[in-house]
């Protein structure tokens, strides 16, 4: 499966944020969508992602004066991105060795969507399951 079969499944828009927004707006949007990253866009481009994790290291090195800061001081840039016909299993891999838990799909220089480590696992669980399922069905049978 590809990530473009787990963006198909989706019913939700991908939300996303400018590089000046306050990451004090940014952080009542993660809160109040219940979401651990967005985007960030320069235009068309995706410019970087802005992730909890981004906030917590720079509020424990600057403290409460980042929520006043544009959300471009804090984002990681550039954003590792994946295309949509990357197979999930290399998605999966790529998220663990480069330790994100985010990555935006990006289409001929367009974003496309965004998954999260947690979609790739309850792809990964749900194949494993399907898989077994079969198996004792097979089994049963002969």
């Amino acid at each position: 499966m590809t990530i473009a079969a787990i963006l198909a499944k989706r019913t939700f828009e991908t939300l996303t944020i400018a590089p000046e927004t306050s990451v004090r707006e940014a952080v009542a949007l993660l809160a109040v969508k219940r979401i651990g990253a967005l985007p960030v866009m320069r235009g068309a481009e995706v410019a970087g992602i802005m992730s909890e994790r981004d906030i917590i290291y720079c509020l424990k090195s600057d403290g409460a004066a980042v929520l006043d800061w544009p959300v471009e001081r804090i984002m990681t840039s550039p954003a590792i991105t994946v295309a949509p016909d990357k197979d999930v299993l290399g998605a999966l891999s790529m998220m663990t060795q480069r330790r994100i838990r985010h990555l935006p799909v990006v289409e001929d220089g367009a974003l496309v969507g965004i998954v999260s480590i947690g979609d790739l696992v309850k792809y990964r669980m749900d194949k494993i399951e399907a898989d077994a399922e079969a198996m004792l069905t097979y089994i049963q049978s002969v």
